[in-house]
Order: C-alpha cells, then sequence, then structure tokens
C-alpha cells in the first residue's frame, strides 16, 4: 500500500487509528448491547460485516477510499469480542475463566498466525497488496454462519441448568431478584470499581506494544536491515505464533498456579517482554535464529496476558456486566493503540523503525508496575 498507493507510514498509522477507534467505540457500545441482547446474533452480524468491509477497502485507491470501509470494519470487528466473552462467562466458572478465556484468545491469536503466512506468501508470489484483505475474509464469512447454527448465549438456551452464582455475581441482587439493570447502570457499576480501572489503564499499555508489533513489524522486516536476508519477510510468523500460544498458556498459569489471581501473571508476562523488546532494539539484525526466538518471546509475552485481562471483567463485577466491562476494557485498550499508531508511524518516517521497540518496551514496563495492586 505504501509503494502502490504512494501512502506515507504516517497516513497509514491514521488509517489504522481510524480502524482501531471505530473498533473502541464499537466495544463501548456492543459490550452493553451483549449484556442486554447476548453474542449470538451479534458475533454472526459483526463477521459477516467484517467480509463485506475487508472487500471494499481492497478497492481502495485513494487515502479516504481505505480508511472509511477499514474504520467501518473496526465497528464490525467490535460486535464479536465482548458479546462472546459474556457468553463464556455464562458457560464457565470463576476457577475455569483462565482457561476458557485462553482458548478464547488462542483462537483469535490463531487467526493472526493465518494473516501473517497469507501476508507473507503474498509476498512471496508478487501478489498484489488487494488480496491481504480478501482471502482470509472468505474464511471469516463461513465460520460465522457455522457459528450461528451451533452457538447459544447461555446454558438454559440447550436445556441445560444455569451456572450457580460465585464471587462477584453475589453482588448482583437487583438482577437475581428479576429487577433487572439498565444500561446507565451497568456503566456506571463498571466505572466506579477502582481495581476494574487499574486493570483497564494496563490494558492500555499492553494494546500500545500489542498492536506496535502486529502493525508496524512487517514494515521493520521489509526494510533496509532485512533486505538482504532470504527469509527476513517469513520470520514475522514467529510474532503470531508467539502470541497464540502465549495467551493459552496465562489463563492456565492464572487458574493452576495463583489460584485464579490473574494481576501476577499479567505483571510477570508484561515485565518480561519489556526485556525482550529491549534485547531486539540493541540486537544487530543479521542474526536471524536470535530474531526467530526473540519475536517469538515478544509474541507469547506481549499478547500472553490477554486471556488473563479478559477474566478479570467477570472476576470483578460478575458475569451479568461481563460484556458491559469487557467492551468499556477494550475500547480504552484500542484507543490507546489508535492515538499512538500515528506516531508510530511518523517516528518511523523520521527515525527508522528500530526506535519503536524501544517505546514498546517502555509500555510493557508501565502496563506491568499498573496491574500490581489489582486483586479480586
Amino acid at each position: 500500500m505504501h509503494t502502490d498507493l504512494g501512502l506515507t507510514m504516517t497516513q497509514l498509522g491514521w488509517i489504522s487509528f481510524g480502524m482501531l477507534m471505530t473498533y473502541g467505540i464499537g466495544q463501548f457500545i456492543n459490550g452493553n448491547l451483549g449484556d442486554k441482547f447476548g453474542g449470538r446474533v451479534m458475533m454472526t452480524a459483526g463477521g459477516l460485516l467484517s467480509a463485506l468491509f475487508n472487500w471494499m477497502t481492497s478497492f481502495g485507491t485513494t487515502f479516504m477510499s481505505v480508511f472509511m470501509p477499514w474504520a467501518a470494519n473496526g465497528y464490525a470487528q467490535s460486535m464479536g469480542w465482548a458479546p462472546g466473552s459474556r457468553m463464556l462467562s455464562n458457560w464457565w466458572p470463576h476457577a475455569y475463566r483462565g482457561k476458557a478465556f485462553g482458548w478464547y484468545v488462542f483462537s483469535a491469536g490463531c487467526s493472526s498466525i493465518l494473516i501473517f503466512v497469507l501476508g507473507a506468501a503474498i509476498a512471496t508470489m508478487h501478489l498484489s497488496w488487494e488480496w491481504v484483505f480478501r482471502l482470509p475474509v472468505l474464511l471469516l464469512a463461513v465460520a460465522s454462519i457455522v457459528f450461528f447454527i451451533f452457538a447459544r448465549n447461555k446454558p438454559e438456551d440447550r436445556g441445560l441448568i444455569s451456572l450457580p452464582d460465585d464471587g462477584a455475581d453475589e453482588d448482583d441482587f437487583s438482577i437475581k431478584s428479576g429487577l433487572g439493570e439498565n444500561s446507565l447502570q451497568r456503566y456506571m457499576e463498571v466505572l466506579k470499581n477502582w481495581r476494574f480501572l487499574l486493570a483497564a489503564l494496563s490494558i492500555g499499555f499492553e494494546s500500545l506494544a500489542r498492536y506496535g508489533l502486529i502493525i508496524w513489524l512487517p514494515v521493520h522486516l521489509m526494510g533496509p536491515a532485512y533486505a538482504d536476508q532470504a527469509f527476513g519477510q517469513w520470520i514475522g510468523v514467529a510474532l503470531p505464533v508467539g502470541m497464540a500460544l502465549g495467551a493459552l498458556s496465562s489463563g492456565y498459569i492464572s487458574d493452576k498456579f495463583f489460584a485464579s489471581n490473574r494481576s501476577r501473571p499479567i505483571a510477570i508476562y508484561l515485565f518480561l517482554a519489556m526485556i525482550v523488546l529491549l534485547i531486539i532494539y540493541i540486537m544487530p539484525a543479521q542474526y536471524l535464529t536470535i530474531g526467530v526466538i526473540l519475536l517469538f518471546l515478544a509474541g507469547f509475552l506481549v499478547y500472553g496476558p490477554q486471556s488473563c485481562y479478559w477474566a478479570l471483567c467477570p472476576d470483578l463485577l460478575g458475569r451479568y456486566r461481563a460484556a458491559t466491562a469487557i467492551g468499556v476494557m477494550n475500547m480504552w485498550a484500542y484507543f490507546v493503540a489508535a492515538v499512538t499508531d500515528p506516531l508510530i508511524g511518523r517516528i518511523i518516517d523520521n527515525f527508522g523503525t528500530l526506535p519503536v521497540f524501544l517505546l514498546l518496551a517502555g509500555s510493557c514496563g508501565l502496563g506491568a508496575l499498573v496491574i500490581m495492586p489489582v486483586r479480586r
């Protein structure tokens, strides 16, 4: 896109900003709707709309003709995560949520593997960038239809007994008594919980590092430092592989070794991620074998805390407000990623890609520091 459309890295940063910002706004809205209406219909509609907007983006020829459908795609994508998280909270109790969310985020990480593999394959075969937006979303459209056919919002929809209340669920007397809770009340309960607000601040720093790697690592690997390396573009696949496995591991670790305490593994992962990113910053580019290992570890440690962040939401606020809480948390995460993307693009335009790793390392360190006081 940079070459064919003549877009600067700063402009590409603004295009990414549009998608991340609409995704974050959509999270704030659709999380509450997920608590109100359930996730089955919303996730299906979001998947099908995302496929449509990706295809529209692929036909863009100017900044605005790419920016607009890509921003619309961000909102469509936001219809999935929080409502889907509410579904998990309905089906899995506190003691198993770390594992459940681990598999949930692992699946999301596997989609990144698919994108990186297809992107590298398209670059190797010298196909145009448009096909990155066209091929993967065909699978998304099929998966959305299959999901609608087989998924249900809660055990009762399958004729099963609902989960017993535990932890924060036990405080929701008005909901359990049938009095209900309107949208404003749900938002107010979420926003007045100081532990939740600290967790949201922490995931903002984590999201800056995560999307800094996902969006800008391919630019780094296609730069002059790797121009003469036979497999330079392919080593980027190590990043999403690490991300997927990291997300799966942290949820399991939080349940198995930390008695479902989510903040400890989050802090440990982000602190180690800071160290790995600093090593990448100072490492000579020609050592590809070491580069593969470091990118795997960076993905593993930066994305790993995701399953613990999402499991924290029902842990702190109860499953009746899980989607609203996750929507608010995710809105902040994507807001931080969105507003810093143009900044990263400008840094690359002026100083190259290497200083970005220093910024991402500092962000991981702050995320680890902020999450430490959070307990259920």
